[in-house]
């Protein structure tokens, strides 16, 4: 008897122990399974954590992006307001039947809905309108009357939305959306260590992309609701705050933009019916970006592509300028003497080779260089094109910042950035020449929106052709070497030496074989192409971001400046964390002289008072600018791109505007030039208002 007792003891014993010490394992070891869902620092009592998790429900309030503010300080981005928020309980621990009624009508449902809706919630959520992307934006006497209410798992909190529904998404801003890809492959350790989730936003495009690091923050604002294993609330625990301890963030990134005048040229252009295009205002001084409009409209969340053509930004792509690259070719024949100011031209109407003709049937007759920029003659500028070489064009072309990226940017790390920084990371480099062996397509995004003519006919002002695919110029090829794999700190030093070496040697081999293939396109060009490229066609490329900097680079007689769309980043209390300055553009050779840039300026203002700009004379400002119209095709249906550029009041220039309108019919009424007197008035107003 005794004895079965004491075997039964000794099993039941053994039994117990081998329990005791599976519990000590799975608490204590720190390769069990607790240290492997929870981070280091956590693994000491995270089963307990873990116990504690599966009886609360997370509702995210604020994820702690940093927010964007205009030039005045006022908030691009980012309002709270109160929202309701359910959490997932039993319905027969909701409450009484009187106070779901009740919560029914100020949610604007039936019971029955409402409690459907929350039958099927397994984790918390906003309560959102049907049809709508956002929680339901509640009065101050709907959310009073909700806190009042006697309902468990119904809650009033406040709701951080980023986009403000007041106005349109902004293209410079960009979107934010889910890419678990990236955040894998970018930020595996933050992922590891429980920094950074997969499921957590990210920039998809604009500001939002390129400062995304700077903008994630250190963390999200959370509400946590402790339920039971049976969904009941726990009374007495009721909800907990869970947001970051850091008095700094969310940062502030303080934009160039004015938003009241990019409003209000948003909602202009809408009410003119433009469709597809662009329109930049940048300041005339420094070239910061004022506004910069693009269509078709950005809708975050309701994209129904992959392929980036409902996010691009137009003002940033590169189509063929037309006539508004005749202000590059004049300054080119002035700085190289090849004509001067009053040298007489005469237009019959045809240029008698190439099959390239002028867009006014008969021709212009006898005019000088400066009346044949004010009448944007093509025989004139294509006669002056081809006395210039192909270098002494791009030359002047490069000069004045046009075929390369325009916007603000840093080649090395500075401040809290750790590497290179380009504010508009889409922003394509545009071109003069194609390069040698092009095929058609464009290389590197390069490139009009639709297949553009093929052939040499260009047709002008009125009805401009454009010959030709654009292709990147010039792309050198990146070499990789790497050291031998030797153990020992000497080793790895010679190999990170030898590496610096190869890197050294891989960017001078790259640099030669771009010289190498710029001189192989420029000896390919000849009379045709040049009298093609003098006048906007063939395989010129320019953004309409480019074509506003132009002009500003002409006001400040010949000085480059970077457009800039970020000013500075602030903290959460208003201190300054980085300054990005306005800068010169970098790597620029040359400049043009004060006097060639005097006088384009002075053609320009010949194109408004009598020439193909005069119907735009009236307005609040004095105005001056170039227009321009490029032909293409769009799935096989003739197209024109219609262009403005300029800038007002003459006297004392305060803004430097670029219209494209893309892709019109045919024998339209040109749009861009109206545009640009339209949005030209709104600063005019805007800036008088701002003045009294």
């Amino acid at each position: 008897m005794f004895k079965r007792i004491g075997v039964a003891a000794c099993i039941i014993s053994f039994i117990m122990f081998i329990y005791i010490g599976r519990l000590a394992w799975l608490q204590l070891m720190p390769g069990s399974s607790s240290a492997a869902v929870l981070s280091p620092q956590a693994s000491r009592g995270g089963w307990q954590r873990l116990s504690v998790l599966q009886r609360q429900r997370n509702l995210v309030l604020d994820t702690g992006r940093g927010d964007f503010y205009d030039r005045h300080g006022v908030p691009i981005t980012g309002e709270t307001y109160s929202a309701v928020a359910l959490f997932p309980v039993r319905k027969d621990t909701r409450g009484e039947m009187k106070d779901v009624r009740e919560l029914s009508g100020l949610l604007g449902v039936n019971v029955e809905q409402l409690q459907q809706r929350w039958d099927a919630v397994r984790e918390p959520v906003f309560w959102e309108v049907e049809g709508q992307r956002h929680p339901l934006r509640l009065t101050e006497a709907q959310a009073k009357r909700i806190k009042e209410l006697k309902l468990n798992g119904i809650r009033v909190l406040p709701y951080r939305n980023r986009y403000l529904p007041q106005f349109d998404a902004k293209h410079l801003i960009g979107f934010t959306s889910q890419h678990p890809e990236w955040l894998q492959a970018e930020h595996a350790d933050e992922l590891a260590s429980g920094k950074r989730k997969l499921a957590e936003q990210v920039g998809g495009s604009g500001l939002e992309k390129s400062l995304d690091k700077l903008l994630h923050g250190v963390g999200a604002t959370s509400v946590s609701y402790f339920i039971d294993g049976q969904n009941a609330p726990m009374h007495g625990l009721d909800m907990r705050i869970t947001q970051p301890g850091n008095p700094y963030y969310p940062l502030k990134a303080m934009t160039t933009i004015d938003l009241k005048l990019q409003n209000e040229i948003e909602e202009y252009v809408d009410k003119q019916g433009m469709k597809e295009g662009a329109i930049v205002v940048l300041d005339a001084n420094n070239a910061d970006i004022v506004a910069m409009v693009s269509r078709p409209q950005l809708k975050p969340g309701q994209f129904q592509s992959s392929d980036g053509s409902e996010w691009s930004n137009h003002a940033l792509k590169a189509v063929a300028p037309g006539s508004v690259f005749k202000l590059i070719t004049e300054a080119a024949a002035l700085e190289t003497g090849v004509a001067s100011q009053h040298e007489t031209f005469t237009c019959s109407g045809e240029y008698g080779k190439y099959g390239l003709s002028c867009w006014k049937e008969g021709g212009h007759g006898r005019l000088t260089l400066q009346e044949g920029l004010a009448q944007s003659c093509n025989i004139a500028f294509a006669t002056i094109a081809e006395r210039l070489k192909a270098s002494e064009l791009q030359q002047v072309a490069d000069a004045l910042g046009v075929g390369r990226q325009a916007g603000w940017h840093r080649d090395h790390a500075f401040g809290p950035f750790g590497g290179p920084l380009r504010l508009l990371e889409e922003e394509e480099g545009g071109q003069l020449f194609a390069a040698v062996g092009s095929s058609g397509g464009s290389a590197g995004g390069v490139g009009s929106a639709g297949e553009l003519h093929e052939g040499l006919k260009s047709v002008g002002e009125g009805n401009e052709r454009s010959g030709g695919n654009g292709v990147a110029m010039g792309s050198g090829k990146k070499s990789e070497q790497s050291g031998n794999g030797n153990d020992g700190n000497d080793v790895k030093s010679e190999q990170s030496g030898n590496l610096e070496k190869s890197e050294k040697r891989s960017g001078k081999q790259a640099a030669a074989q771009k010289a190498l293939d710029r001189a192989a396109m420029l000896a390919a060009v000849d009379g045709g192409v040049l009298a093609q490229s003098g006048i906007g066609q063939r395989d010129v490329r320019m953004t309409p971001l480019q074509a506003a900097n132009l002009i500003v680079t002409l006001l400040n007689d010949g000085r480059v400046m970077e457009p800039r769309l970020v000013s500075e980043i602030r903290y959460a209390n208003g201190q300054r964390m980085v300054k990005l300055p306005a800068q010169r553009a970098q790597a620029i050779s040359g400049r043009i002289k004060p006097a060639t840039a005097h006088a384009l300026r002075r053609g320009m203002e010949a194109v408004v008072d009598h020439g193909t700009g005069r119907s735009i004379r009236q307005g609040l400002w004095a105005v001056a600018g170039k227009s321009g119209t490029a032909e293409t095709t769009r799935a096989g249906i003739a197209r024109n791109h219609q262009w403005f550029a300029g800038y007002g009041p003459v006297k004392k220039p305060r803004y430097a505007i670029a219209v494209l309108v893309e892709n019109k019919p045919p024998g339209s009424s040109h749009q861009a030039t109206k545009l640009f007197r339209g949005v030209m008035d709104i600063a005019a107003r805007i800036s008088s208002q701002e003045g009294s």
